[in-house]
C-alpha cells in the first residue's frame, strides 16, 4: 500500500483476501472506522503502523452507549477520522482552544506543526522526549479493532479506566470499554503492545510563555499544576531536578512517591506523574527510584544496611536492636549505632565530630565527596567488609575457614561467639550451623 491510497482503495485491495464484500469491511485506526475518502497520508501513520480490517458489528446506538456515558452536548465526535486527527486540543481549556485556532489557521503549515499536543518519554530506542500518538484498544482483549462512542474530552478520560465506552469489533468479545495508550511518533511502531506513558504536564508552548528560570521562550514546556500554572523549559526542568536530586531534597509524598513541587514555592503543586522525571535519563531516574525507596523505608520505621556496597532497606520489629541484612549481605548490626552487633551498650562513634561537621548549617560538605577524600578510607572499607566485630569488645575479627565458633583473640576478652548469629556461642549454634 502507498500513502496516497484512500480507504476505499484499501478495502478493494483486501476484500478478496478476507472473503468479504467491500461494503462489509471497516478499516479501524485509533478508535475510529475511517471514511472511504480519507487518505492514508492524512492519518499520521508511521512505519509499521497497524490498520485493523474487520467486518463491522452493527449495534444499536442506545445499546452501544451506557446511560451514564451518553455523549454530552457539545462533545466533539468525528467518526470518519482517527483520534490523532481529532484530539488536537485535549490538554487545553476551551479558551486556549479558541486562542490556538485564532492564532493559527487550521490549514496553515504552522498549525499542522502544532498539531501534536501529546508528548511522551520514549525509553527505547529514542531515549528522549518525543511527540506522542494517542491510540485506543479494547481494555479486555487488548485488540486494536475497537471503535469509541465518543471522543475523550479531558485527561481523565484518557488516563482513568472505564471512562469512554465503545465496541470491540473482534469476534467473541463483547466488551464495551476503551483503553487509551500512547506511542512514540518518532520511531517505527513495534506492534499494538508498543506503548509508553504520556508526559501530560509537557505542552506545546503556543502561548509563547517565558520560562520562569531562564526567561527564554521554548517549545515544548512543562506546566506545573499550581494555581499560577508556572511554565519551565525542559532544560531548566532537568537542571532543577538534578540539583534537588544531588541534594536529596525531593519531597516524599505517601500517595505520589518521591517528587518535586513548583520551584516558585507554590502550594499544592507536587508533580503527581513521576514518569515526568524520566526526562532526566535512565541512570538518574534509577537514582531517583533508589532514593525514593530509601525514603519510604525510613518513613515506615525501617533501617538501611550500613555495610559498604549494600544499603538494603530492612523492615524489622522496632523493639529489636539486632538487625540482620536478610536477602542482602547478611551483615548483622546494631539498630542504634549501625555498627556490628554487640551485647553491651553502644559506644560513641569515633567519627561523630566529623559527621556533625558535615551536617552543620555553617559549612556544608557533600558526604559522598567527603567519603572519597579520607586518607585511609579504602582500609576502613576493607576491614568492615571482610571482618565482623566481636559482640563483646568489638575487635574486628576475620574468619579464615574452619567452623563458625569464634574466640576473641583480644587478651582481655576471649569471648566465645557465633560467626553467623554474632551472639554468644550456644548449643543451638552448635547444632544448626557449627560448620556452615
Amino acid at each position: 500500500m502507498s500513502r496516497d491510497w484512500d480507504v476505499a482503495r484499501i478495502k478493494k485491495f483486501i476484500a478478496p483476501k478476507l472473503g468479504l464484500q467491500v461494503k462489509d469491511i471497516s478499516i479501524i485506526l485509533a478508535g475510529k472506522s475511517l471514511a472511504d475518502n480519507l487518505l492514508l497520508e492524512e492519518c499520521d501513520l508511521g512505519h509499521n503502523s497497524i490498520l485493523n480490517a474487520v467486518k463491522l458489528k452493527v449495534i444499536k446506538k442506545d445499546d452501544a452507549i451506557p446511560s451514564n456515558e451518553k455523549k454530552s452536548e457539545g462533545t466533539p465526535f468525528h467518526q470518519d477520522k482517527p483520534l490523532c486527527e481529532t484530539l488536537l486540543d485535549l490538554q487545553l481549556t476551551e479558551e486556549e482552544q479558541k486562542l490556538l485556532h485564532k492564532s493559527l489557521g487550521c490549514s496553515s503549515p504552522e498549525y499542522k506543526q502544532k498539531k501534536a499536543h501529546f508528548y511522551v518519554y520514549c525509553e527505547s530506542p529514542c531515549k528522549s522526549v518525543q511527540n506522542g500518538k494517542l491510540r485506543v484498544r479494547c481494555s479486555l482483549c487488548k485488540a486494536g479493532a475497537f471503535t469509541v462512542d465518543r471522543d475523550p474530552c479531558c485527561w481523565d478520560d484518557v488516563l482513568r479506566p472505564e471512562q469512554v465506552s465503545g465496541t470491540c469489533q473482534m469476534e467473541g468479545c463483547d466488551h464495551s470499554w476503551a483503553e487509551f495508550y500512547f506511542k512514540c511518533a518518532h520511531h517505527p511502531s513495534q506492534g499494538e503492545m508498543d506503548s509508553t506513558l504520556p508526559l501530560y504536564l509537557v505542552k506545546s508552548n503556543f502561548k509563547q510563555v517565558q520560562c520562569l528560570a531562564c526567561m527564554d521562550i521554548s517549545d515544548p514546556v512543562l506546566v506545573f499544576q499550581c494555581s499560577s500554572s508556572h511554565v519551565i523549559c525542559l532544560e531548566c526542568f532537568q537542571q532543577y531536578c538534578m540539583s534537588r536530586l544531588n541534594e536529596r531534597r525531593f519531597v516524599f509524598n505517601p500517595n505520589i512517591g518521591y517528587t518535586l513541587p513548583c520551584p516558585a514555592g507554590c502550594e499544592n503543586s507536587l508533580i503527581d506523574g513521576t514518569q515526568h522525571f524520566k526526562i532526566l535519563g535512565g541512570e538518574q531516574y534509577q537514582r531517583l527510584l533508589h532514593f525514593g525507596a530509601e525514603e519510604y523505608v525510613m518513613s515506615v520505621g525501617g533501617v538501611l544496611c550500613p555495610q559498604p556496597g549494600c544499603g538494603m532497606g530492612l523492615l524489622a520489629d522496632p523493639s529489636c536492636r539486632r538487625i540482620q541484612c536478610t536477602g542482602g549481605c547478611e551483615f548483622v548490626f546494631c539498630r542504634d549505632c549501625l555498627q556490628g552487633y554487640h551485647i553491651d551498650e553502644c559506644q560513641p562513634n569515633g567519627d561523630g565530630n566529623f559527621q556533625s561537621m558535615l551536617t552543620t548549617t555553617e559549612y556544608v560538605v557533600d558526604p559522598r565527596r567527603a567519603a572519597q577524600a579520607m586518607w585511609d578510607a579504602d582500609s576502613r572499607v576493607t576491614i568492615r567488609v571482610t571482618s565482623k566485630p566481636c559482640p563483646k569488645c568489638r575487635t574486628p575479627t576475620e574468619r579464615d575457614g574452619g567452623c563458625m565458633h569464634m574466640i576473641c583473640t583480644r587478651q582481655q576478652c576471649g569471648f566465645h561467639w557465633c560467626w553467623v548469629c554474632q551472639t554468644e556461642w550456644t548449643r543451638e549454634c552448635m547444632g544448626s550451623h557449627w560448620f556452615g
